[in-house]
């Protein structure tokens, strides 16, 4: 038996031992002294089984992890295809002298995984997660196909369907993060689990630059989006095949919330439209210049969508995000998640600029030497799984954060003709550390901070800073670069005024988890100063 699943399951305490249990861990969020939780109110009208019953047999149960895996993989692949191959899909449009009008080939994309996946847990906790998994994939291959069929139209119209192949990530991750919370019990088993699916985001992203790069060079760059397109279809099948069935709640009861209410309607809208114009408009400022008036319109739109959001979610029984009953800790981790992670989207953006455009090189090269990237996630995503049972989880925070300020100040300062094995071989060694040790850190935060029935909840919120920050990390790194780059004449110091907001974005990380690191330490001796019971649930 492996190690923390001898533990019951969450759904086997009672109500009181689930109280003690949560008050012993913090005790400045004892349930017992807390006005009920109209979520957990409500949803006790409509309980249900939320386990998951996973495949037994070994075969069964890696087709049910591979197929759960390869949504994670071919998000971080469909990223890579128009980093890597922006300039040749540049110049099929006549635009490869335009740097803040290809970023939106890559903006575009992680805005809408970023955006919506905020509503897709919620309607895979409501409907069943495996519906919206596998219509993920569908939506992800149709909307990859009409990508490739861009290349007859204009930029703008790729740009768009780009957004829309990001929907298709979106309803992906978050279901699958909570089907795999909801098979595994907390435990070695399940931090090893969370941990390879961080691991396939490197893997998955070169992967994709590599064919994304043979095929635009020798065929066409259109046929990388039509093989993904394949692909995707593929995986729909299977995930029908592999993914059991998430148990469905018991049929409407008088008195019970309607469906329109559990999915918070108007929440969703109105955040849906804050984050899509705040990103926009941060964005599109590049492209456009800040001297534009529509640009700061959206701006201060999107910001009182925001403001109207939060007041909103204050009085609905069934909030998007429950804002109330976030832990201290998971409120930590979202920061530090998303300071890491937009620093990580200029990072790789900026680099893979810095090899083909200054030391002129092919998409294909620069591919493979970014292909260290996928050892050292994998050696990583196994020493994350290792560190979540021996420490704390603010250590292996804090550990994610340092890679990320190391890894970017060695991309910062690389010379152009330096040779590849002296920084930049390096940085691309350090760097996957910070994503393979936050992201699985984040998600088991979260997950464990709520109720099985909620795990969609708990992913969504993951999901949604890290791909969110990739693309609003681009809006402010290619705001700098305008501002710094003499008017496009100096493309190295554009660059590196981009490179130095990542470093500060992911220093503002650093300081966040030493604090993270200060406040648990706090109370682990407020209670006794037994790192047991913090780690409870852990080991």
């Amino acid at each position: 038996m492996w190690l923390g699943e001898d533990h019951p399951p969450l759904g086997a305490m009672t109500p009181g031992e689930t109280s003690r249990k949560t008050s012993i861990e913090h005790p400045d969020n004892d349930v017992s002294a807390q006005s009920p939780d109209p979520i957990a109110e409500n949803d006790k009208l409509q309980a249900y089984d939320a386990r998951i019953q996973r495949p037994q047999s070994v075969a069964g149960e890696s087709f049910f992890i591979a197929v759960i895996v390869s949504s994670q993989f071919l998000t971080q692949a469909c990223l890579a295809i128009s980093i890597v191959t922006q300039h040749i899909i540049g110049q099929s449009f006549g635009i490869d002298n335009q740097p803040a009008q290809l970023s939106w080939f890559t903006a575009g994309y992680s805005l809408t995984v970023g955006t919506f996946i905020l509503i897709a847990g919620r309607l895979g906790d409501v409907f069943g997660h495996k519906l919206f998994f596998v219509g993920g994939y569908v939506w992800f291959g149709v909307w990859s196909a009409i990508a490739g069929v861009a290349v007859y139209s204009s930029p703008a119209f790729l740009i768009f369907c780009r957004a829309m192949q990001g929907i298709g990530p979106a309803f992906l991750l978050p279901n699958a993060i909570a089907t795999l919370a909801r098979a595994y019990d907390p435990g070695l088993r399940q931090n090893l689990i969370f941990s390879l699916f961080g691991a396939s985001a490197p893997g998955g992203f070169v992967v994709g630059a590599v064919f994304a790069s043979l095929l635009s060079q020798r065929v066409w760059w259109p046929w990388s989006l039509w093989i993904l397109c394949f692909t995707c279809f593929l995986l729909a099948v299977l995930a029908v095949f592999a993914i059991p069935a998430t148990p469905a709640p018991k049929g409407p009861q008088p008195g019970d919330p309607t469906v329109w209410q559990r999915v918070d309607v108007f929440g969703s809208i109105l955040g849906v439209a804050a984050l899509v114009l705040f990103n926009f408009a941060w964005n599109q400022g590049p492209v456009v210049g800040w001297t534009t008036p529509y640009t700061y319109f959206i701006l201060i739109i999107g910001i009182l969508l925001f403001i109207a959001f939060v007041f909103v979610e204050k009085f609905v029984s069934h909030p998007l995000i429950p804002f109330g009953v976030l832990r201290i800790d998971s409120l930590f981790t979202l920061v530090c998640i998303s300071a890491g992670w937009g620093s990580f989207g200029i990072y790789i953006f900026y680099s893979l600029n810095l090899l083909e455009v200054l030391r002129h090189q092919t998409p294909l090269l620069t591919s493979a030497q970014l292909s260290p990237v996928a050892i050292s996630g994998l050696i990583a995503a196994g020493a994350t799984g290792f560190c979540l049972t021996h420490f704390r989880a603010s250590t292996v925070m804090l550990l994610s954060m340092t890679f990320f300020l190391i890894g970017g100040v060695i991309f910062a300062t690389v010379p152009v003709h330096q040779t590849y094995w002296a920084q930049t071989f390096v940085g691309i060694i350090v760097l996957p550390w910070g994503m393979d040790m936050s992201f699985p850190a984040g998600t088991i935060i979260l997950s464990r901070a709520m109720p099985r029935e909620h795990q969609g909840l708990a992913a969504s919120l993951v999901t949604t800073f890290v791909n969110y920050s990739i693309s609003i990390g681009l809006g402010f790194a290619g705001t700098i670069e305008g501002q710094v780059n003499d008017g496009g004449k100096n493309i190295l110091q554009g660059f590196r005024g981009a490179y130095y907001m990542g470093v500060g974005l992911s220093g503002l990380g650093v300081a966040v988890a030493l604090l993270f690191c200060f406040v648990e330490r706090h109370q682990s001796k407020r209670t006794g100063g037994d790192e047991n019971e913090m780690r409870e649930g852990l080991i």
